[in-house]
């Protein structure tokens, strides 16, 4: 009951100032239709309802799973499959992410389908299960995220150089957008079950990194599809 209490809390607190801020708007400057107005309203109420479902969705299911998957996955001792199982989950989980499907639809959109949108999905979707995979390794042999964000953002750089201007804000965007509600809990979750199993709950800090990493992997991919549609 006391999760419940604080996710309603935590929705409202997060949802009452945009509603606050536009309805201020509403009637001092822009003045919608009323209509328009009523349906802002109506939505704003679903949008609370599913975003509570959704955390507490979050905290009763992805959470413990992803530390589960985590734990279970390095008590193999294989490597292969701890790199292959970060790859694989990093991608379903992001094909599955609401934010790289509302990014999609848009870009499709306003591109005239000349990216489609099953394709860019399928780009961030590699993307971010390729550098999970990463992430994994440096978990595993202890190496030092900021040779990996260092490298990674320069090949980023380098590679921005070749591709055409239209799909440089697209590849960045499609990083952000993967750091949306669902792929970032269960990452997260992920990669601190395999640091506790390797070093122990003192070395849990290292399973974080994973999200930064991950955002490398999709604006890579974009980049590398611009160069190719390009």
């Amino acid at each position: 009951m006391d999760n419940i209490n604080e996710t309603v809390l935590e929705v409202i607190y997060s949802i009452l100032p945009i509603a606050v801020v536009i309805t201020v708007l509403q009637f001092t400057i822009i003045w919608l239709p009323m209509e328009a107005f009523v349906q802002f309203l109506i939505g704003v109420v679903f949008v609370g309802i599913g975003l509570i479902l959704f955390l507490l969705g979050v905290n009763v299911g992805l959470l413990p799973v992803g530390e589960m998957i985590g734990s279970a996955l390095t008590k193999t001792k294989m490597l292969w499959v701890i790199v292959l199982f970060g790859f694989l989950l990093g991608a379903v989980v992001t094909i599955a992410e609401p934010d790289v499907r509302v990014l999609s639809s848009q870009i499709d959109e306003v591109s005239g389908g000349a990216i489609p949108q099953s394709t860019l999905i399928l780009a961030v979707a590699l993307g971010v299960g390729i550098f999970v995979g990463l992430a994994m390794l440096r978990i595993i042999f202890n190496i030092s995220i900021v040779y990996l964000l260092a490298g990674g953002y320069g090949l980023i750089f380098l590679i921005a150089a070749f591709t055409p201007s239209q799909f440089v804000p697209i590849s960045f965007d499609a990083g952000g957008v993967t750091t949306g509600p669902l792929t970032v809990p269960f990452v997260l979750a992920l990669g601190v079950g395999v640091a506790t199993v390797i070093r122990g709950k003192s070395a849990s800090s290292d399973g974080f990194g994973l999200v930064g990493l991950a955002s490398i992997g999709p604006i890579l991919s974009v980049l590398i599809l611009g160069v190719i549609y390009g």
